[in-house]
């Protein structure tokens, strides 16, 4: 198709291009982030004042490289690619003009007073509306209707009803300084720091990784040892998409690259194709709560609440833990209903694993390790990403004789991963926007103050407002734009209630995470069915099933704090708090996954089902003269299920 739209040496400039542009943000990245080595001085980080509007342009450069802005129809001849074309440059000067501006105002900014007229306002205006442009592209309508309703409001609050009105703004000052010439909020302000200084590293790690064939190996090996388990291979995806998407942080390039290989085989298996699309969807959306990388947003959250981020991992480990138990669950207790037996999964050769494959895993091991030791030994998140992609190039070129034989497959890598975060980096300018609009309208102080007084001050309403309204703008979005918008929105009602940062942040990080299996919108769930070729809605709706957990684990360590091991979550700290619900969220998790499953050891009726779901979630209920009766009554009913199913048997 690409072919037919361009000219065979439009389509080889382009990739050259975004290729190129890749890998100079790449190595600028890990220049700009490499720790101090002995006598090898530190040359980062760079000044904002050149390097935001530096790596804002390059990311642009990079996706206006890789397909042009104008959508053009099937069998369109050389007027729409000269239309295509002049639209693609005129967007790009119109940013580099702003972007230059920016740098040019911010250097003059530093010498003293200085007043922005209304050339200023235009070009930050001019700038803004080039990202959108890029980003409706980019990421769709999703992220970028919700930054054009915050600009909306931000023109015209002074005539919105209630809650919502504000004061009128100067155009010109307001313009230029909230959304543009900020070092603090905007487009180009401290989001924009966060993910150039700290982020980058990772992103480049998980190319590396990939490219190397550590990603691969990792696939290979889990189907090997899951071969003989009754789920086999959809057990294998939930092991190999929890790892390796916790190194590459998006669910949505998780499901592409290893559900290619895994759903086809859970299909062949017995399980039905939605089932399929939905496991790998629920495994590698959840890579993003998994310790020790977690993805892009568990580094925004470490900066935004001012916490070490090895707290942040820690915290994140035993609801993790439980969601992918959860995931295990489910895929036996469908494959029992089923009548899927234990047996070897006959591998085609080229699942097979070979020596070299359990060899590549090292590259796995090492990095992660490297990133906990350096961590603890007091490197940053950033320096802790670089020390560990320098140790995967040694590695790789050791380990792996495919690597030695082609060496440029590192570098082809690190320009994948130059232009991943090209992608991420135009999504967090625009979400830079929405904040800038919320910090100058003071509308999250105004919203919380009406939860506080609509809720009577209940925790937990709040909290399934904060749900509902995560999981709505969510939709479509990725995870770091979600859980920012919502944070900045809600989180100031859910700290007046009571929570601690860290646990507020959690909560709302959570559900930006399920936002990608949850319908209608359900980015992670239509990407796998567009593998499994099942209906989109129906895969979301049985990802939904699969990994409800995730859904049920914000509300239970809101109120169970202890559950983040951590001391800035404010739990009791008591051994026996936390033995407590640890006991009772594993029989609650059971009990779930077998009730939504309408299987255990045979059938369960619909009341019996529900009752277990139900009883479930008494089990969770704070008050101990609710969660105990619930915890003995769940107890029961696993035993009498057992006792009943060994006498159909025995009949049988």
């Amino acid at each position: 198709m690409t072919h037919a739209l361009f000219p065979h040496s439009e389509v080889r400039l382009r990739a050259v291009l975004a290729y190129a542009v890749g890998l100079g943000i790449a190595l600028l990245g890990i220049v700009n982030s490499m720790p101090s080595f002995g006598p090898i001085p530190r040359l980062g980080p760079f000044g904002y004042e050149y390097m935001h509007p530096l790596m804002l342009g390059l990311a642009c450069l990079a996706v206006v490289g890789r397909q042009t802005l104008l959508k053009t129809p099937d069998g369109a001849g050389p007027v729409w690619r000269l239309a295509g074309g002049l639209l693609d440059v005129g967007v790009l000067v119109a940013l580099i003009v702003a972007l230059h501006d920016y740098y040019v105002t911010m250097e003059r900014l530093k010498g003293g007073l200085f007043f922005f007229d209304a050339a200023h306002a235009w070009t930050a205006l001019a700038g803004v509306a080039a990202l959108l442009l890029i980003c409706l592209r980019q990421w769709g309508l999703a992220l970028t209707a919700v930054a054009g309703v915050a600009l909306l409001y931000f023109y015209t609050g002074h005539h919105w009803p209630g809650l919502f009105r504000m004061a009128p703004i100067d155009v010109i000052e307001g313009t230029a300084d909230t959304l543009w010439y900020n070092s603090t909020n905007g487009v180009l302000g401290s989001l924009l720091a966060i993910v150039i200084n700290t982020i980058l590293p990772f992103i480049l790690l998980g190319a590396l990784l990939e490219g190397s064939g550590a990603g691969g190996s990792l696939i290979k090996v889990s189907l090997h040892a899951f071969r003989r388990a009754r789920g086999g291979p959809a057990h294998a995806a939930i092991l190999s998409s929890g790892l390796f998407g916790s190194v590459s942080g998006s669910a949505v390039a998780n499901v592409v690259g290893t559900g290619v290989i895994t759903i086809p085989m859970i299909q062949r298996r017995g399980f039905s194709p939605a089932f399929a699309g939905g496991v790998e969807a629920t495994a590698s959306s959840g890579g993003q709560i998994m310790p020790p990388i977690m993805g892009a947003a568990a580094l925004v959250m470490a900066d935004f609440i001012g916490i070490s981020y090895l707290t942040i991992i820690v915290a994140a480990l035993i609801p993790a833990l439980f969601y992918y138990g959860s995931l295990f669950a489910a895929v036996v207790y469908e494959a029992r209903r089923l009548g899927i037996e234990s047996r070897p999964v006959d591998l085609d050769p080229a699942d097979r694993p070979e020596r070299q494959d359990f060899i590549n895993l090292i590259m796995v091991a090492v990095p992660l390790t490297v990133v906990v030791v350096a961590l603890i030994a007091g490197f940053s998140p950033a320096g802790a990403g670089i020390l560990a992609l320098f140790s995967v190039v040694p590695l790789s070129l050791v380990l792996n004789p495919e690597i030695r034989r082609s060496p440029l497959t590192l570098v082809r890598s690190l320009a994948n991963g130059g232009n991943s975060f090209a992608t991420l980096l135009i999504a967090v300018g625009v979400v830079g926007i929405i904040v800038a609009v919320l910090s100058s309208t003071g509308l999250p102080i105004k919203f919380a103050q009406v939860i506080g007084a609509s809720t009577g001050g209940s925790l937990l309403v709040s909290l399934l407002l904060a749900m509902m309204a995560a999981l709505v703008l969510g939709m479509g979005m990725p995870t770091l734009p979600a859980y920012l918008t919502i944070i900045l929105i809600m989180g100031p009602a859910m700290l007046r209630l009571g929570l601690e940062p860290l646990v507020a942040h959690m909560f709302v990080f959570y559900f930006g995470v399920a936002s990608a299996i949850t319908p209608p919108v359900a980015v992670a769930a239509f990407a796998a069915a567009s593998i499994s070729q099942a209906s989109p809605l129906k895969t979301a709706l049985e990802a939904t099933r699969i990994g409800l957990v995730i859904f049920l684990l914000p509300f239970t360590f809101a109120f169970y704090p202890e559950l983040l091991l951590v001391p800035e979550a404010g739990g009791s700290g008591a051994w026996y708090d936390m033995a407590s619900i640890l006991l009772r969220l594993s029989l609650a998790v059971l009990l779930i996954a077998s009730g939504l499953a309408c299987h255990d050891r045979c059938r369960l009726s619909l009341i019996e089902a529900a009752l277990r779901v139900g009883v479930a979630i008494a089990m969770l209920v704070t008050f101990p003269l609710v969660h105990w009766p619930a915890f003995f009554l769940g107890v029961a009913l696993l035993v009498v299920h057992r006792q009943t199913s060994l006498k159909k048997g025995a009949l049988a």
